[in-house]
């Protein structure tokens, strides 16, 4: 397709353009590029101690600590993405009204700022994971396909509300909302056979959300094949329908963005 074709100038483009976001993001900052490892180890202190150390959450689940920190430094990693990918366009409006090129580098260039973040917190995950106690093995390695299908997950929200959010601003708002709504709907802070043992029906429904499956077959391949999985839970054909999902929801948001990216020089 097309819209990943990248030229030269298109790639100096990117890169230059990732590289100013990431720098602009620390800027002013006193611990500067530390936040990027501190904002997400601080959340996960915080629903640690109130999860599972008051409410008790997670006892049954071997090297919880570590579950727990796969988890939010996923979530985390897809709420970033999409709130940087939904504002990029409008946050650059002066270069898309002077120069011409492809818009969709915009996005991809605030995305690959999360990409970034989430690598430096992955290396962080890797070393809890082996001071918990946590064997490493070759399953370890596909937490690279995992996070390349989550990332394409959160560019397709992002392309699809980012194209919206030029003449809508309200979109950014509303999905902050849903994004926190959401947080309760895929198992970060709570472990998915505890919502088996209510409903294998509603554990089926959660598993539908890629975010969902992407977090819990990395907590299987990193942590402990004890994790409830959607494909543990239905059959492989379960992993195949998120994966349809993603990419369906890509297409449909590349072939939106690329009708409405004419008029963003008009009304960003």
């Amino acid at each position: 397709m097309r819209f990943f074709i990248f030229s030269k100038k298109n790639r100096i483009l990117l890169g230059e353009l990732t590289k100013t976001d990431f720098k602009l993001r620390y800027q002013g900052s006193v611990l500067g590029y530390m936040w990027a490892v501190i904002k997400p180890l601080l959340m996960f202190a915080i629903l640690y101690v109130v999860f599972a150390k008051i409410l008790r959450f997670g006892n049954e689940i071997p090297h919880y600590p570590v579950y727990l920190l796969t988890g939010t430094v996923l979530w985390n990693f897809f709420v970033e993405c999409t709130q940087q990918g939904i504002h990029s366009i409008e946050q650059r409006g002066d270069l898309i009204r002077k120069i011409s090129f492809p818009k969709y580098i915009v996005v991809v260039s605030a995305t690959s700022t999360a990409v970034i973040n989430v690598a430096i917190n992955i290396c962080v995950v890797v070393v809890f994971a082996l001071i918990n106690g946590v064997m490493p093995s070759l399953s370890w390695l596909m937490i690279v396909p995992l996070l390349l299908e989550l990332y394409l997950f959160a560019l397709g929200i992002s392309l699809l509300l980012g194209a919206i959010n030029v003449k809508y601003r309200d979109i950014s708002s509303i999905w902050e909302v849903l994004t926190q709504a959401l947080f309760y709907a895929v198992p970060v802070i709570y472990p998915l056979s505890m919502v088996m043992n209510s409903s294998v029906v509603a554990a089926k429904i959660i598993m539908i959300n890629p975010v969902a499956q992407v977090i819990q077959d990395a907590r299987y391949n990193l942590i402990t094949t004890e994790t409830a999985t959607g494909w543990g839970i239905s059959g492989v054909w379960w992993g195949l329908l998120t994966l349809a999902i993603v990419l369906i929801l890509l297409i449909i948001s590349i072939i939106f963005f690329q009708k409405r990216a004419e008029h963003f020089a008009e009304e960003v």
